[in-house]
């Protein structure tokens, strides 16, 4: 279990990162959820040792993540969202000097995992080719192969999916997938669909404020029944509704408008109930928050 206590950072000039954010992490995949500028980064930043919080605790266990930062690297996995590689040198040769900083000095032993990890994240065929050429996709299959050494008992990646194709995208969820039963990996992004499709539990931050936290199946609960929805042919009626309802989102289908709305009961005869959606509890999560 991975506990965070009233984590608190606040950078030079006065930008509030984080606000006493308090959460408890089971294992296995936990998303964290919220826009840019949320806090996300700043929080996994301060998990992954690269960040000094001004008050807090993080715990893995018995284990003090803030305090002791040379056994939290030893049992961390951490793709941040900007992960940079030497791009003259193949997977296989960066993968293997990666694991000798690790620490794992046996010569057996570091060719049996770095070579595991290469038929893992579906890059053995390519592991003798420059990473320079390799795809956005391959560079984070590469990312997590790198976060797998060392068997982490603690996986932290950060927005993995962004600027990905749908067919790189899926590939990479399904290898997140399969890595995190039995550890606790915190999966760091503003994509809904990504959290809705790998998470069991999440929580979703904004201002460095905690909004929400649990199962996205309970969170969908709290609004069950009350979105509704209508088409909408101009942008003059949409801003109408925009004014006098409250509007979770609205998108365009063949060049029209659907706009989805929160009501108690029927807003109108030309709306429709649907079901709700964990992107509407993020955009009205987010709106209310922003009300107050």
């Amino acid at each position: 279990m991975l506990s965070i206590q009233n984590l608190t950072k606040t950078y030079p000039g006065g930008v509030r990162a984080l606000r006493g954010v308090s959460l408890e992490i089971p294992p296995g995949m936990f998303g964290l959820l919220g826009p840019n500028g949320a806090g996300k980064s700043t929080l996994m930043k301060i998990l992954a040792t690269l960040l000094e919080p001004d008050s807090g605790s993080a715990h893995l266990d018995s284990l003090d993540l803030i305090a002791d930062k040379d056994a939290t690297r030893r049992l961390l996995g951490y793709l941040p969202q900007e992960f940079g590689v030497y791009p003259k040198m193949s997977a296989l040769d960066l993968l293997n000097h990666l694991a000798i900083m690790k620490g794992i000095t046996h010569r057996g032993e570091r060719k049996q995992l770095v070579e595991g990890l290469l038929q893992q994240t579906n890059l053995w065929d390519f592991r003798k080719k420059a990473l320079g050429g390799y795809s956005g996709g391959m560079k984070q299959r590469f990312g997590i192969a790198q976060a797998l050494l060392a068997n982490p008992k603690l996986i932290i990646v950060d927005e993995p999916t962004a600027g990905l194709d749908p067919a790189e995208r899926n590939r990479f969820l399904n290898l997140l997938s399969s890595i995190g039963r039995n550890v606790v990996v915190i999966l760091s992004t503003h994509i809904v669909d990504d959290v809705r499709e790998l998470c069991s539990r999440m929580a979703m931050i904004s201002n460095g404020e905690l909004l929400i936290e649990g199962a996205p199946a309970q969170t969908l609960d709290a609004i069950k029944g009350r979105i509704w929805t209508k088409i909408v042919a101009t942008d003059s009626e949409r801003e109408a509704l925009e004014k006098s309802m409250q509007v979770v989102s609205t998108h365009l289908i063949g060049g029209q408008h659907e706009v989805r709305v929160y009501s108690e009961s029927s807003p109108g005869s030309d709306f429709t109930p649907v079901d709700a959606e964990l992107e509407d509890v993020y955009f009205l999560t987010l709106s209310r928050h922003q009300r107050n």
